[in-house]
């Protein structure tokens, strides 16, 4: 069964691969923003928007 998500920035379509694993980061492919998926189940996944991890530079 094909896994499905709305992205919340544009709005488009997700296609979430049969094979995706709870922690794995998906991108919408219309505006760019990356997802980490947070629940599988049989017909329904949660997303949440990735946090964007910056160098720090040794500060």
């Amino acid at each position: 069964m094909v896994k499905k998500a709305l992205c919340e920035e544009c709005g488009n379509e997700i296609i979430i691969p049969d094979d995706s694993l709870v922690g794995e980061i998906i991108t919408c492919s219309t505006c760019g923003i990356d997802y980490e998926l947070v629940k599988v189940e049989e017909s329904r996944v949660e997303l949440k928007e990735a946090e964007a991890v910056g160098e720090d530079w040794g500060e």
